[in-house]
């Protein structure tokens, strides 16, 4: 939370941090970015506004962390190999986007960050470089499994290892977004597994068949997928 490190007074309330954090998302779905206000937040959470404020400077951070809080709940079981780790995170990435609160959150900050260096980077923070620890568990468990090389030894290597969670996560979740956010269109299972066989293989012929989502009879989208 908003330099929560650098204040002091009395400890902080982790049922009032849910209280504000629900209030944010669900005001957020009703009002949208531009009626929000700190005070209105205050009022849902049944808090003091000197209470938001001892937490965050603004609205911009605060509902950065109530976004953040949902993908927190993102996880990743091990499903027995690498491509089906992918398929499920996808799925349940998606599916998260699903949910009104979490649709309207995101969009809001992304839209708000356009013009905010300081919210972007936030956002890089409390989102990305935490949801990234998806990317780092499901290539080691790969590497643990012989499905991918292990890293190279010594600082060169853990620099590459850093650079290919970056690049993995920024495939997976630009994806995501940009087909649910954007483009507006249902993430199947087929369109998932059309995305992981990309991701494994590239535009080889090995992604074979795969890759067309048309063979998904679920509506929704061109092809169905």
């Amino acid at each position: 939370m908003a330099d929560s490190a650098r204040r002091t007074g009395r400890p902080r309330s982790a049922a009032a941090d849910r209280a504000i954090l629900d209030a944010t998302r669900s005001a957020l779905v009703e009002l949208g970015w531009g009626g929000l206000t700190m005070g209105d937040v205050a009022m849902r959470a049944g808090v003091a506004k000197t209470t938001l404020y001892r937490r965050w400077t603004n609205k911009s951070e605060m509902v950065v962390d109530a976004v953040a809080v949902l993908f927190d709940e993102l996880e990743l079981p091990d499903r027995g190999s690498l491509r089906a780790d992918v398929e499920g995170v996808v799925l349940s990435f998606a599916a998260l986007l699903e949910r009104p609160e979490a649709k309207t959150a995101l969009m809001a900050v992304v839209a708000e960050a356009t013009r905010d260096e300081a919210l972007r980077a936030r956002i890089r923070t409390a989102i990305v470089e935490r949801q990234k620890r998806l990317v780092v568990t499901g290539r080691r468990r790969a590497q643990a499994r012989g499905e991918l090389p292990p890293d190279a030894p010594g600082p060169e290597g853990a620099a590459a290892a850093d650079r290919a969670a970056d690049l993995i996560f920024d495939v997976i979740a630009g994806a995501v977004v940009h087909r649910s956010l954007v483009s507006a269109q249902r993430v199947t299972p087929a369109w998932a597994r059309a995305l992981t066989a990309l991701l494994l293989h590239g535009l080889s012929p090995a992604s074979g068949p795969a890759t067309d989502p048309a063979s998904d009879p679920t509506p929704g989208g061109s092809g169905g997928a």
